[in-house]
């Protein structure tokens, strides 16, 4: 890759004439940025289609390509792309319902709103990939019928598929009512029985690890069954009966429904698999008392993913935050406490809660100012990037606390230039403030230039149009690709430059 055009290619400062000579000379890799211009015309468009097979793909689902500009014999990656975002035509798809490549079949089936008539093709094609393929995504009118194909991953496909009913759903995960499949993909291509070695030296191979089957076809049933259980239109009666399964996979994927009874949860909650319990411990359809009894779990992963959950009480978060090290975003149960549950949580004496808290970008000016004044650098950290701290509030932060808290202050978005300056000046250097500050839309030429010391920041810097033009040009020969790149994209870089640049 010429990584100086790939960079320019992304220029927004690029004029239509250079973009017209780097479509002239674009590989496939440089006709990916091209097509990513949001300035790229109708005419440019049709052109490096026309140059870059592949890059008509990206530029039709981008909408910069339409139905006149396509041929679907000469461009059926194309085509398909219109017919997946519904704006290709009916006659595109029966001719590509016919087409030779299993792959085009197979993305074909994939797209909404087909015709009723290719539909049928689909479903008989003799490629079992395609007919898998349209299970996964057509109406719950197919899918009803496709649900008793002979082949396992037909039905697999089919479990997976949210338009199929809840009874078909049901009949796929008990078995019962349905005639047992025929065939799968391993004694399709092995003899029975057989267990895929992980190790397959076979090059071509293309099997999953410990896929097996000894005529039942146990590995493609299990895998339905696994989908069944994850698909939200699965008739909870017919799931309950899982929480003691011995496969582990079925278990896990029980633990997140939605509509999971207390009664299961209950059993989940026994489970001697951490990451079973861990999804159950994140799932909102659980009761208070089951979160009561997660948050006294061994395991930390546990107690820390229950604090995840949206309907966690403040009172056990309260409880997480003081045994547990949480996630340093923001808490779902904290995005929506209530107005009385914001001050309440203000004046915790828990310094856990009030960071979490600070976590928030809408807090009343009040408890935001509050925050700001907190005696705990864990609480001033969080609150420091929030909007409308005043620049004497945000010293503050920093002659108090130092540097636990520099890096946030130069990343809220309302510092002012002069203070990212003095940030940048600060010795020794901070690495995490030069990255924060090379890419803060407030960055003045000379907090800019003293980034640039740091490798990580100066990646950042590189690209940023209030670096000094001539700087940016230094970096064009930078020995690190990515520096010279984010250079060759900066719309500071001096047209004449540009024009160099380009063949």
């Amino acid at each position: 890759m010429n990584h100086l055009l790939y960079g320019l290619a992304g220029n927004p400062a690029l004029p239509s004439e250079l973009v017209d000579r780097l479509i002239d000379i674009a590989d496939e890799e440089l006709a990916w940025a091209l097509a990513d211009r949001e300035d790229l015309g109708h005419a440019q468009a049709v052109a490096l289609a026309g140059r870059v097979a592949e890059a008509a793909v990206g530029l039709a689902y981008e909408g910069k390509l339409t139905v006149a500009d396509i041929d679907p014999v000469r461009q059926p990656r194309a085509a398909l792309a219109l017919l997946d975002r519904s704006a290709g035509r009916a006659e595109w798809a029966r001719v590509l319902a016919e087409d030779p490549v299993v792959d085009h079949r197979e993305r074909l089936a994939a797209c909404p709103g087909l015709p009723s008539d290719v539909v049928e093709i689909l479903a008989a094609d003799p490629d079992i990939r395609v007919v898998s393929e349209l299970a996964l995504w057509t109406t719950s009118e197919m899918a009803a019928r496709l649900a008793r194909h002979p082949h396992a991953d037909v039905r697999s496909a089919v479990a997976a598929n949210e338009a199929t009913p809840p009874a078909v759903l049901a009949m796929l995960l008990t078995g019962e009512g349905s005639a047992p499949a025929r065939s799968c993909l391993v004694c399709d291509r092995k003899t029975t029985p057989f267990v895929h070695d992980p190790n397959c030296p076979e090059p071509d191979c293309d099997l999953p690890p410990g896929a097996s089957c000894d005529g039942s076809h146990e590995y493609v049933r299990h895998q339905m069954q696994a989908r069944a259980l994850g698909n939200p239109d699965t008739p909870i009666e017919a799931v309950i009966g899982f929480a003691d399964h011995p496969s582990l996979q079925l278990r896990w994927a029980l633990a997140a429904r939605p509509d999971l009874p207390p009664r299961v949860g209950e059993r989940l909650a026994r489970d001697p698999v951490p990451g079973v319990r861990g999804d159950l411990a994140e799932n909102p359809a659980i009761d208070e008392a089951l979160m009561r009894v997660l948050a006294t779990d061994r395991d930390p992963d546990i107690r820390r993913r229950l604090a995840l959950n949206p309907r966690v009480p403040l009172d056990v978060l309260t409880a997480l935050a003081g045994t547990t090290k949480p996630p340093s975003a923001l808490l779902p149960r904290i995005a929506t406490a209530t107005p009385a549950e914001v001050e309440e949580l203000a004046k915790s004496p828990e310094a856990a809660m009030r960071m979490l808290l600070a976590q928030r970008r809408d807090l009343p000016p009040q408890i935001r100012d509050a925050l700001a004044a907190d005696p705990d650098a864990k609480v001033v950290k969080s609150i420091a990037p929030h909007p409308g701290l005043s620049d004497a509030q945000l010293r503050g932060m920093v002659e108090r606390h130092g540097v636990r808290v520099i890096a946030k202050v130069a990343a809220n978005p309302e510092v002012s230039p002069a203070l990212l300056e003095e940030l940048t000046r600060r010795e020794p250097p901070v690495p995490k403030v030069l990255r924060e500050v090379a890419q803060h839309v407030n960055a003045t030429p000379m907090s800019l230039l003293a980034c640039l010391s740091d490798e990580r920041a100066r990646r950042k810097a590189a690209g940023h149009p209030a670096l000094p033009s001539q700087a940016v040009v230094d970096l064009l020969t930078y020995d690190d690709w990515q520096v010279a790149q984010a250079a060759a994209a900066n719309p500071s870089l001096p047209l004449a430059t540009m024009a160099r640049l380009v063949p």
